[in-house]
């Protein structure tokens, strides 16, 4: 299995799963669960337990699995906890992330390949996996609606029929004509712009890991608005949202503040978080010290 010169001997799996324990360990992280903060039906302890249960699915990843299978395996390990979805979206940008850093190719024109050789078959296991877990996810349009996500394995034969790659699937849900893109679809397809650029961002900064990903995960969230809020709560709350984080600038004591108003709100950034996650992994695997 790779291992990482850069991080005293840990496997790129290792990077993997430290990066889903750092993400949710950063705080404050506002209106998402962190190591000070449980919401009513989701905790700190949701996540440490999805983290672990992904691994045997990140670590088919780097030995080679394909992506899809890949990924639904690390989404059925990551489901067997109560919490219910914890990181579906981590896991979706982390695998193909894996698989180019296995091949030492861990760049945007690596991860690029690796998303542009997904079969159809990595697309009906990507549909398998929402059978394990609940996910938020916006209506299709009609003429889509043989596509919807939670058709689950209802849906092969659509994908067979169609010739759909997981990566022409990304695609179509990263920007809607009408409607706030889908921010992991949006990585898949831009060779994780964000996620690299959040890296660079976590390597420059200096102080504590947990606060350079609170910092990274605001950041973020002012940067764009969030596909889960949006998808929660409406397009014009997403918005708002941004515009919020953007006011905080770094500011952790503010950020904590607001926290407490997005619980309060109902406004949990997921997808921002799953960028987060993904960022922590690029950067571990380039020698951020822990």
């Amino acid at each position: 299995m790779t291992r990482s010169d850069a991080n005293g001997g840990r496997t790129t799996v290792d990077n993997a799963q430290l990066a889903l324990l750092l993400e949710v360990s950063g705080t404050p992280k506002p209106g998402n669960v962190d190591r000070h903060r449980d919401l009513e039906d989701l905790r700190f302890e949701h996540f440490l337990a999805g983290a672990v249960g992904a691994r045997r699915g990140l670590q088919e990843a780097a030995e080679g699995g394909t992506v899809g299978a890949a990924f639904e395996q690390a989404v059925a390990g990551m489901a067997t906890q109560r919490g219910g979805n914890t990181q579906f979206g981590c896991l979706l940008l982390l695998v193909p992330l894996i698989k180019a850093a296995a091949g030492r190719s861990l760049t945007p024109a690596g991860v690029q390949s690796v998303v542009e050789s997904t079969t159809v078959d990595d697309a009906v296991d990507f549909y398998r996996a929402f059978e394990h877990v609940d996910v938020a996810v916006d209506d299709p349009p009609p003429e889509a609606d043989d596509l919807d996500v939670r058709r689950g394995s209802d849906a092969a034969d659509t994908l067979r029929k169609r010739s759909l790659t997981l990566s022409d699937i990304m695609a179509l849900s990263a920007d809607p004509d009408d409607r706030i893109g889908d921010g992991n679809a949006r990585e898949w397809v831009s060779g994780f712009e964000r996620t690299f650029r959040a890296a660079d961002a976590l390597l420059a900064d200096e102080g504590l890991v947990g606060d350079r990903a609170a910092r990274v995960f605001v950041d973020l969230l002012a940067e764009r608005p969030d596909t889960h809020v949006a998808t929660s709560h409406g397009e014009a709350a997403a918005r708002e949202v941004s515009k919020r984080a953007a006011a905080v600038e770094g500011d952790l004591a503010a950020a904590a503040e607001l926290s407490d108003e997005f619980v309060e709100d109902g406004y949990n950034p997921g997808t921002t978080a799953d960028i987060t996650a993904a960022a922590l992994f690029v950067a571990l695997e380039r020698g951020l010290p822990v």
